[in-house]
C-alpha cells in the first residue's frame, strides 16, 4: 500500500512532469511520466534530424505534442514547397463538387483553347484533369533538370504543354510541377476567379487557415504545386480534414468521395517506391498505412488512419539538397519512436 507521504511524493512529481513537458511543447492533458519520456526522446530525435524545423503530432484531434527548431517559432508559416500539390487537389475536389469543373475526366482542351487551336495536337488535347492529378500527363517533366528552365519562361503554361509527350497519357507517372501548376490554371479559370480567391474562399476560410506567401507565374496565376506558406498548425488542420473525410468542425469541406478516391492508388513514383494518388503519397511504415503529403526540403503532413493521427514535420529550405539526404532519419523517427508512440496511446 502507497503511504500518504509516498502518494504526496508521486503526486508532487507528476506536478513537476506536467509543469516541466507543458512549457516544453507537450500536452499533459492526460499523458503519464512514461509517456512524457517517450515524447521527450521523439523531440531529441527530431531535434537530432539537422533540417527539422517543426514537429506536431495529433491523434484524435487533441494535441499530443509540438516542437519547434532552428530558430522557427510558433505561429510563423513556412514554405511547403511540394506539399502545395496535396492543397491544389483538394481545391480540384471542391471545384468539382460545386461544379465549377465538370469532371476529372473532363479533357483539358476545354480550358487550353488559345493554346491548342495554335498547336493542335489530339493527344495532348485529350489529356484528363484525371491524368494531371496523378502526374500520368505524359508530358515531359518540368521538375528536376527542366525545372530552372520552366521558371524562367516567359510563359509557364505554354512551357509545360509544349513539352514532348514522352509517355503515353494516363500511362506511367512523371512528376512534374508543370504539370500541377496547369490545375492551378484550371481552377482558376472554370471559377472565374484567382485560385488564391478560390482556396480562401472554399478551404482557407472555412478553415481558418492563414496563408503566407505564394508564387504567381507572369501570367498572374497562383503556382500550382509548389511555393506556398502555412503555419504548421493550419498543415495539421489539412491532414485532420483528410482524416476526417472530408469535414471540419462538422462542416463538408470536400466530399468523402474525394478523400477516398484521392488516397487511392493509380501509379507509383519514378523515383522513390512511394504509391501516388490524387496527388497524394502513400507508403506502409512497419505495419500501418501512411498517406503523406511531401514537399522538398522535409515538408511533412502525415496520416496513420490505425491511429487517427496527423502528423506535420517541416524543414528548413537553405541547406536543402536534391540529394533528400532528410528523408531516411525522417521514416526512421516515424517508424521507430512515433508509432510505437501511438500505439502505446491505444
Amino acid at each position: 500500500m502507497r503511504t500518504l507521504s509516498g502518494f504526496k511524493k508521486w503526486a508532487g512529481i507528476s506536478v513537476l512532469f506536467v509543469f516541466i513537458f507543458s512549457i516544453g511543447g507537450i500536452d499533459a492533458r492526460s499523458i503519464s511520466a512514461v509517456d512524457t519520456l517517450s515524447l521527450q526522446k521523439i523531440r531529441h530525435s527530431a531535434a537530432s534530424i539537422n533540417s527539422v524545423t517543426s514537429l506536431l503530432i495529433y491523434q484524435e484531434g487533441q494535441r499530443l505534442a509540438h516542437y519547434y527548431f532552428n530558430g522557427m517559432e510558433e505561429g510563423e508559416t513556412t514554405n511547403i514547397k511540394s506539399a502545395s500539390k496535396s492543397i491544389i487537389s483538394l481545391l480540384v475536389g471542391i471545384a468539382v463538387e460545386k461544379g465549377y469543373i465538370k469532371s476529372v475526366n473532363q479533357p483539358i482542351k476545354f480550358y487550353f483553347e488559345d493554346y491548342f487551336k495554335a498547336n493542335p495536337d489530339s493527344a495532348k488535347e485529350n489529356i484528363t484533369i484525371k491524368d494531371l492529378l496523378t502526374m500520368r500527363s505524359g508530358l515531359e517533366t518540368t521538375s528536376f533538370h527542366n525545372y530552372g528552365r520552366w521558371v524562367i519562361s516567359d510563359n509557364w503554361i505554354k512551357f509545360a504543354l509544349d513539352q514532348p509527350l514522352v509517355k503515353q497519357p494516363g500511362g506511367d507517372m512523371a512528376y512534374s510541377t508543370g504539370t500541377s501548376h496547369l490545375l492551378s490554371v484550371i481552377i482558376s479559370r472554370a471559377a472565374g476567379m484567382s485560385t488564391k480567391n478560390f482556396a480562401e474562399e472554399y478551404l482557407f476560410g472555412p478553415m481558418n487557415i492563414r496563408l503566407g506567401g505564394w508564387d504567381r507565374d507572369p501570367q498572374g496565376y497562383y503556382m500550382g504545386g509548389n511555393n506556398l506558406a502555412l503555419r504548421p498548425s493550419d498543415m495539421i488542420k489539412i491532414g485532420q480534414l483528410m482524416l476526417n473525410g472530408g469535414t471540419y468542425k462538422d462542416k463538408q469541406i470536400v466530399s468523402k468521395e474525394w478523400v477516398t478516391n484521392s488516397l487511392k492508388t493509380y501509379t507509383r513514383s519514378n523515383f522513390n517506391p512511394y504509391d501516388y494518388g490524387y496527388m497524394w503519397w502513400n507508403k506502409p511504415v512497419g505495419n500501418h498505412n501512411v498517406y503523406f503529403a511531401w514537399g522538398f526540403g522535409g515538408q511533412y503532413i502525415f496520416m496513420i488512419p490505425d491511429f487517427d493521427a496527423t502528423i506535420v514535420l517541416t524543414g528548413a529550405l537553405k541547406n536543402a539538397t536534391q540529394s533528400r539526404s532528410y528523408k531516411e532519419p525522417i521514416f526512421t523517427l516515424l517508424r521507430e519512436q512515433i508509432i510505437p508512440y501511438l500505439n502505446s496511446m491505444e
